[in-house]
């Protein structure tokens, strides 16, 4: 078997063994460590002896013997037993054979992405545990995403494993009366790493595949665990349908290519096909939600023919929904640009100025992007040169601030 065919499989396995292991024994950072021992094993063993019978009992039977050997290792050994055995079934401790799974085991991955995902947790440390414990990626892969030092990514997943620990978090899904507001946050933090690797906040490439298709493939994994959820299916289509414009975003030096100026004859119309058929499904069975909204917006963007074939005023109107349900500043910003288009740049600049007295958008580096782009359309090339050159003084990204930098010196 190939390397990368295996390498695949693992990260589709590792959150279903894990899961399983800490649905059993309730000692997340334990089980985490054992898991990606077992991992690497099969890395090194798969390649060379092909896989096992049942490669998922195989990864949850050595990653068991691992957890066992670390609990009766510890110096309080008589303790730590004692206090395990009463939170896990009595057969726990018998390790069945690479090959046997044992009765009971499930896909524990949505009750393993709630945890990840916990509230206690803070945003950067859902997104490194998530990607960690649920994606598969190592601790030098999500540090190298996100441009960090791997010492520092390394203490960030130690601390969040620790704040489980410390917490008492129990491995369960969360009540009914919870789950709504939890899922959110689950898919709130899919959306961040998706749109970190779409749209990388720093450094020197716009684009980060990897965290894209990990993104979309734990968009797929939760779409399956809950077929009937509109918002997961929404999330689902809005990915695949701006993954689709992913080949014709950058050219090949890298150069940022703005959506109206794409070739859209590379766009993905398998990706397309699938978003479209996704997100019209939900919106006819499912109560509407700002997922969904962002998905049929996307979806008029990539059934246009061409860029001035767009049907903008369409695009204002689910705007005009998606603000009556979810209203954040980059909403609005998004709608200025759709009142820009339908009638007229300085209909959207009036937006602008409104949006302007929002603290949550101070130094962020896309309203005066918008805000160039805008007066530019107005004829105002003085005012767009100023805004271009402040927005690229502001963003963090190497390819955007290169992109606004051309657009400013091209008005000159």
């Amino acid at each position: 078997m190939e390397v990368r065919e295996v390498e695949t499989l693992l990260r589709e396995l590792a959150p279903q063994v894990l899961g399983t292991l800490v649905r059993r024994y309730e000692q997340f950072d334990t089980c985490e460590d054992a898991v990606q021992e077992a991992l690497l094993d099969a890395s090194v063993q798969w390649p060379e002896q092909g896989l096992p019978d049942n490669p998922r009992a195989w990864l949850t039977t050595v990653a068991a013997r691992r957890v066992i050997d670390h609990i009766r290792s510890e110096h309080a050994r008589r303790r730590r037993e004692e206090s395990v055995a009463v939170s896990v079934p009595a057969d726990a401790f018998v390790i069945a054979p690479p090959g046997e799974e044992q009765a009971g085991d499930s896909d524990d991955t949505l009750t393993l992405l709630f945890l990840c995902c916990h509230p206690s947790l803070s945003a950067p440390s859902q997104l490194a545990l998530t990607l960690r414990a649920v994606g598969g990626l190592t601790t030098a892969q999500i540090a190298s995403a996100f441009l960090v030092p791997e010492a520092t990514m390394a203490q960030r997943i130690s601390r969040a494993k620790q704040r489980i620990k410390a917490s008492g978090l129990e491995f369960r899904m969360p009540p009914q009366d919870e789950r709504a507001e939890r899922l959110r946050v689950v898919l709130h933090v899919l959306y961040l790493i998706f749109n970190e690797g779409y749209a990388a906040t720093s450094g020197p490439e716009l684009l980060r595949a990897d965290l894209t298709a990990e993104a979309i493939r734990l968009a797929r994994a939760v779409h399956r665990l809950l077929p009937d959820d509109g918002e997961v299916a929404g999330l689902l289509a809005l990915m695949l349908l701006t993954e689709a414009r992913r080949p014709a975003r950058t050219d090949g030096d890298g150069r940022l290519i703005p959506l109206a100026e794409q070739d859209r004859s590379l766009w993905s119309r398998p990706l397309i096909e699938e978003g479209v058929e996704l997100v019209s499904k939900a919106l006819a069975t499912s109560p509407v939600g700002p997922y969904q909204l962002q998905a049929a917006i996307a979806a008029v963007h990539d059934e246009a023919p061409a860029a001035g074939e767009t049907d903008w005023p369409q695009i204002l109107a689910l705007y005009d929904v998606l603000l009556g349900i979810e209203d954040n500043p980059m909403a609005r910003l998004n709608h200025a640009v759709a009142v820009a288009m339908v009638r007229g740049p300085r209909a959207g600049l009036a937006l602008l100025d409104e949006l302007a007295a929002d603290e949550r958008l101070a130094g962020h580096h896309r309203p005066v992007a918008v805000r160039a782009h805008l007066l530019e359309l107005a004829g105002d090339a003085a005012g767009a040169v100023a805004a271009y050159r402040e927005a690229a003084r502001l963003t963090t990204s190497l390819p955007e601030q290169r992109y606004l930098e051309e657009r400013a010196a091209a008005l000159e």
